[in-house]
């Protein structure tokens, strides 16, 4: 029997977030109350009226019906997916739990995803064996330092997710590109799990993705970003931990802009600031670009439409910083040496693009300004 072509689980899936999102906002009147973020006055709040922020109950749908599908055609991953989808449920439902109550404290949040972490460690055996990192590496052997690093690190690149989730498409579309590079680099080494779970993936933001961007009638929420970084994660370590050829630095690369912004935040409030870590604010990078750089409405009393079009229109600039990380990933992703200067390069290109902006010092070629 011909094994189905991969590009059906993309579609699938595809079709079936586009469905499956498109039935909850339709939905919104009757859970509104519950799943619309209604707070439009917020230091990172960029909407100009009640939103559904569920999104993420759409993607788990599309995600579901892949796994549904592989079941079908007897694929022998599908228990592995299964199981993925099994231990990613902490880190969704903590999430969702958050974006319907209010009342989810972003520990607890954490905590959750630790244990979906702890879970995929168990079940599916993901665990980092190896960084490439000088010293790090002495350490990994003992087991439980490799399981701990494991699980802080999942735990990281999923809040990381959330805090960069700001903006009509951002980081839909940033963990898109990144699980379809990875499912790239699957099908170099013949990963038949990691590609098929990554296009499942892949298939599912993009459903999601159609809806967000550029309108904004529906928001990711914090189910949907902790579920995306959670699975982000776990298949970058299964591809590293599976397939040797694979530079561990790889995935680093590949996620270097949401990991990079979220130490650079906590750096920046708690010695910048002074200020916990985990506190709201108003000046991550995305925010600066949409405030100093699209111009062209900074008027006041912003119509609505005006509101949601400069929203998306910052998403785009972000998007390009990302490539900037996703492209040499994928172009050298088993040379250790060639993705740790390109990582270099990224962090130093982030902080000064930063510095330049925070200190109203855009250089003139990024500033979009309108043509009346």
């Amino acid at each position: 029997m011909t094994p189905p072509d991969p590009t059906i689980y993309f579609l699938c899936c595809f079709f079936t977030g586009l469905v499956a999102t498109l039935v909850i906002m339709r939905s919104a009147l009757r859970h509104g109350h519950l799943s619309s973020d209604h707070d439009l006055s917020g230091p990172q709040k960029f909407h100009a009226r009640p939103v559904p922020r569920v999104g993420g109950a759409g993607i788990m749908v599309a995600i579901t019906a892949g796994a549904v599908l592989a079941q079908i055609n007897g694929l022998a991953i599908t228990t592995s997916l299964w199981t993925l989808i099994a231990c990613a449920l902490p880190a969704f439902l903590a999430g969702i739990i958050e974006d319907l109550t209010k009342k989810v404290r972003p520990r607890v949040r954490l905590l959750a995803t630790a244990v979906s972490a702890g879970f995929a460690l168990w079940l599916l055996g993901s665990v980092i064996e190896r960084t490439d990192i000088p010293g790090l590496d002495i350490l990994l052997p003992w087991l439980p330092f490799a399981c701990a690093l494991t699980v802080f690190t999942v735990t990281g690149v999923a809040n990381a997710i959330n805090i960069i989730d700001g903006f009509n498409g951002l980081a839909s579309m940033c963990v898109f590109m990144m699980i379809l590079a990875m499912s790239y680099v699957a099908f170099q080494v013949g990963d038949t799990f990691v590609f098929t779970a990554s296009l499942i993936t892949a298939g599912a933001i993009l459903g999601f993705f159609v809806w967000n961007f550029p309108a904004g009638l529906i928001f990711l929420g914090d189910g949907g970003a902790y579920l995306l970084g959670f699975l982000l994660a776990e298949l970058g370590i299964l591809l590293v931990h599976r397939n040797a050829d694979v530079s561990p630095i790889f995935p680093l690369l590949l996620c270097a802009y949401p990991i990079f912004e979220t130490i650079f935040t906590m750096y920046r409030r708690k010695f910048v600031r002074g200020v916990a870590t985990a506190a709201p604010d108003g000046i991550h990078l995305h925010t600066l670009i949409h405030r100093r750089l699209i111009r062209w409405t900074l008027e006041n009393n912003l119509e609505r439409r005006r509101l949601t079009r400069r929203n998306s229109m910052t998403s785009p600039y972000l998007w390009l910083l990302c490539l900037t990380s996703v492209i040499p990933s994928v172009l050298w992703w088993n040379s250790t040496t060639v993705l740790s200067w390109f990582l270099l390069a990224f962090v130093v290109a982030y902080v000064w693009l930063y510095a330049r902006i925070v200190r109203f010092r855009t250089p003139r070629w990024m500033v979009f300004r309108r043509h009346r």
